[in-house]
This record gives C-alpha cells, structure tokens and sequence, in this order.
C-alpha cells in the first residue's frame, strides 16, 4: 500500500486526488493549513463519502519547513499542489506568494531530498510561466482570438517569460524542481497545467474562472470579464489531470525532471465568453450576467496547450468532452455549491 502525501489536499484538484488514492486503497495523508475558504468544507464532503477515517490530516503550512519535513518522512508518492494561486493576490502580496510558491516547493524538495529521496513528485505547475506570449501574433476573429503559427498550442520549447509576482514565484518553483532532479536524483516531474475544471471546484473572480461562471449562472449573480471577453483557453477535466498524474507515477523512470503541458488542447479551446457561454447555456440552462472590465496585466489573449510531448511521454491524453465535463461540474455545484458563498 503506497502511502501518499497530497499538499494542498483540502483545494480543488487536491481533494479531487485524494478521493481517487483513498479509493484506490493507498495511505493518504493531506498537509494543509485550511486558510482558503471552500477547505473545510471539502474535507467535511470527503469525510462523509469515504469515511472519517479514510485520510490524516496535517494542519501546517508548507511554509513550515519541520511540518513539510515530518510530513515527507516515508512518502512513496508526494503531489504537490499547495500555494498562492491568484494572479491578483501576488500582485498585493508578492512576499506571501513567493514563501507560499517557491519557498514552500524548496521545503517539499529539501524534505524529500533529505527523508524519501526515492519518491515520486508531481508538480503542478502553471501556464503562466511562459507570460503573456506577445511575441506570437493574435488575430481577432469574430468569437476569439488566433495564434496562426502555433495551431497545435504552446509546447514546452517554448522559453518561460514570466510576467507578474505569480508567474514568477511558479516559475522558480518550477525550475527548483526540474534541477533537483538533475541535481539530486529526485523522481520529480513538473505540470504545467492550463484552465482545469470540474467537481469540487467553487471557482472566485481571481481562480477558477469556469465554475465561478457557472455558479454565478446558477445563483443569477453578475460576472467581470477582464478583456473582450475573446481570449481563448484550453480546458481540461480534472479527472483527466489525474490520470496525466497517475501515468506520470508509472513511468517515472521515463519522466523524471521533464515538464509537460496540460490541457484540453485545441479541441476543448474556447474563448472565455463569446464561445464559452454557449457551453454554460448548454451545461447549466442558464447564463450568467456579464460586465467588461479591463484587460489585466500580461494576460494572454491565447492559451492553447500542445500535449504531444504527454501523449508521447505518458501515453495520455484527454479524455472528457467539454460537454460531459461541465455537466459533472452542474451536478455538483447544484449538490454542494449553488449557494456557498465561498471561494476556490
């Protein structure tokens, strides 16, 4: 039985990962300091599906290098999701986002290196990593924008130019991560993971834009888009993530110290309103009401992960129609969210 740490275990994708290893049988351990709003109740979720008993708790920040240390000790499997996650909040506190980004993965890489120095790490990472990507030419076209010379999407070529407190704080820990495993041997692999949705996601202005449209959608509240509503992202299933993790873990010796672009690729693109709301219409029977704000610092107008290199690596791809995804996402929003007044 694998005993597997998950920081970051009460957040979105995190609870979501230790649901899957908790039903797959492994040990589970969550580390999290339950400061985001949204965690408690996640964990209240999974407790009363699994059972009360059926993952630890350590309530500890990955700031805290003895609690990360402690929480390494005897780790067969490390997913690392715990950090600052908003654009908007580095920008106010550049510091917190840094201890929360950088400082907290070289605590995980230090207690890995120095207690489990044979267990897997996957690294999620970001998007935002390679900036605003101004240099490749968008056209505007009726419903979104187009990058003609890269029809496929970003690959991982592509040179990281991170443009706010966010990016770079996720950039650093990024590249941490890649060297350890030059470095230090560590079995680490690094994600770099696009817009993810799905169950367990509330969604806020600043993170996680789908829910957040979907459940504004749902309670009939008014939406800001930030732009013209036409900059295009790729979304991916967050149990298709999963699944990119789990293929990451069986072929380590494969992966180790490479990253790789995550998404739905060019055919789960839409543009964030002008296509997007025609899905949410779909998905949910309703739209939410919308307002333009301006267009944020280093936002990209298009966003498009290429996952030949995961396909090629890992033997994956993804898996879920967009279709089929949202409805999951409905079900649970209307189950566990409609009216939450909570954030990511």
């Amino acid at each position: 039985m694998p005993r597997v740490l998950v920081t970051g275990g009460a957040g979105f994708i995190g609870s979501r990962c230790v649901r899957r290893a908790v039903r797959r049988g492994d040990e589970v351990v969550v580390l999290d300091d339950l400061s985001r709003g949204g965690s408690l109740e996640r964990l209240e979720h999974l407790r009363a599906e699994l059972g009360a008993s059926s993952f630890a708790l350590t309530r500890a920040s990955v700031t805290d290098a003895d609690a990360v240390a402690a929480a390494c000790r005897a780790v067969d499997i490390v997913v690392h999701l715990a950090g600052q996650v908003a654009v908007t909040d580095a920008v106010r506190n550049p510091r917190h986002d840094f201890e929360a980004n950088a400082l907290g993965t070289i605590n995980v890489l230090e207690g890995l290196r120095r207690h489990a120095p044979g267990a897997v790490l996957i690294f999620a990472s970001t998007n935002k990593v390679y900036g605003s990507l101004a240099h490749h030419p968008a056209e505007e076209q009726l419903t979104r924008y187009i990058v003609p010379s890269r029809p496929l999407g970003i690959d991982e070529a592509e040179p990281l130019d991170p443009h706010t407190p966010y990016a770079c704080s996720n950039a650093a820990a990024d590249q941490y991560v890649r060297d350890y495993a030059r470095m230090y041997g560590l079995r680490a692999v690094v994600f770099r993971q696009s817009c993810i949705y799905g169950p367990g996601q509330f969604g806020s202005e600043d993170q996680g834009w789908v829910a957040w449209m979907m459940r504004a959608a749902l309670r009939d509240d008014e939406v800001t888009i930030f732009g013209d509503g036409k900059q295009v992202r790729d979304l991916l299933f967050v149990e298709d993530l999963l699944d990119a993790f789990d293929s990451a873990v069986r072929r380590i010796d494969t992966c180790a110290g490479r990253a790789y672009n995550v998404g739905g690729g060019p055919d789960a693109s839409v543009s964030i309103w002008h296509e997007f709301r025609l899905h949410l219409a779909d998905a949910a029977g309703v739209e939410p009401r919308v307002r333009l704000a301006p267009w944020r610092p280093a936002d990209q107008r298009v966003y498009i992960s290429d996952v030949r290199r995961a396909g090629e690596d890992l033997g994956w791809r993804p898996a879920t129609a967009l279709h089929d995804g949202l409805r999951a996402l409905r079900e649970w929003l209307v189950l566990h969210g409609r009216g939450a007044g909570i954030d990511a």
